[in-house]
């Protein structure tokens, strides 16, 4: 295992999709973020320093494919190595694909150790695609464990997402953009002073809510606040309602030109569906590589538990 500087935000992945993510995700917020890497194939080796766990009895290419419940024990007998990286750790974006071996073991027990040691916990979490019928029996029962570890549970659909990445002409499985964003946007929201200021006090109090919780991120012009809501609702989600949610965290940025009107009219537009009770925490920040763009990061939690439709289609 591979220490660097100490950090609260940790960037986590588990299995070969969770931690290509992971690492391509991190790559953007090298500076304000760690990373670790739990079963990673020793072939692809990452530029940044990372902190690595093996699941194997040795620290070889072996782990624990199609073995969930071995990659499970393996995760809790590195308890003290875990434990030692989180030490300084507030806030953890996890990632794993889920219908495999350590994906769908190892991560909802990292989760928990996470939130053992009182991180704030958000994953990304990839369900199989839809013709993998055996591969989604098992990420069922992992995305039960994993939501009810996780404070943020993401759900994403690899078809939608696989479609995506398609049309943009890149590799999902090597980085997808859409996570990188949403990572972006959520570690930048917590450590950069904005007009309107953030922090992970506010994410508690968002994520504490009951019912299930996802995250959105979305970039548009900033002469159209609507699109960039309208773009949020194409996210390569696995389809879940936002109507009637019951708290919201809502990161606007943009360059020195964003105006009032500009936030108003996508803060209106990310709240006007949830519930009339809804809690609702703004922030705001200009971002000079913004310019003449708009860009939103949102927490929606205590979404009923009735699953429909997000959005639009996949773009």
């Amino acid at each position: 295992m591979r220490a660097r500087r100490d950090s609260d935000i940790l960037i986590a992945g588990v299995g070969g999709l969770g931690c290509a993510w992971a690492a391509k995700a991190h790559e953007g917020v090298v500076d304000n973020a760690d990373l670790l890497l739990v079963d990673h194939p020793h072939s692809e080796v990452p530029d940044a320093e990372a902190h690595r766990l093996d699941l194997g009895l040795e620290p070889h290419p072996a782990g624990c494919a199609s073995l969930p419940q071995l990659a499970k024990q393996r995760m809790m007998a590195h308890g003290q190595n875990t434990a030692a990286v989180m030490e300084s750790i507030e806030l953890v974006i996890l990632m794993a694909g889920l219908g495999g071996g350590a994906g769908s073991g190892a991560a909802p027990e990292l989760a928990r150790q996470a939130r053992r040691s009182g991180a704030l916990v958000l994953t990304i979490a990839a369900l199989p695609f839809d013709s993998q019928s055996a591969r989604t029996i098992v990420a069922r029962d992992a995305l039960q464990d994993l939501e009810q570890s996780s404070d943020v549970c993401v759900r994403l659909s690899l078809d939608r997402l696989a479609w995506q990445a398609k049309e943009r002409g890149s590799d999902w499985r090597k980085g997808a953009s859409w996570i990188e964003e949403l990572v972006h946007g959520m570690v930048q929201t917590i450590c950069r002073m904005g007009l309107i200021n953030l922090d992970l006090m506010d994410l508690r109090a968002v994520v504490e809510r009951k019912g299930k919780a996802t995250m959105l991120v979305a970039e548009g012009a900033s002469s159209d606040p609507l699109e960039v809501f309208e773009k949020a609702l194409r996210a390569p989600l696995d389809d879940l309602a936002i109507i009637g949610a019951r708290s919201c965290l809502l990161q606007v940025e943009g360059g020195r030109g964003m105006t009032v009107s500009q936030v108003e009219a996508v803060s209106n537009a990310f709240t006007q569906g949830l519930h009339p009770e809804a809690l609702v925490i703004l922030g705001a920040r200009m971002t000079p590589e913004l310019e003449g763009r708009l860009r939103a990061v949102a927490v929606v939690s205590g979404i009923n538990q009735g699953i429909a439709n997000v959005g639009t289609d996949a773009e």
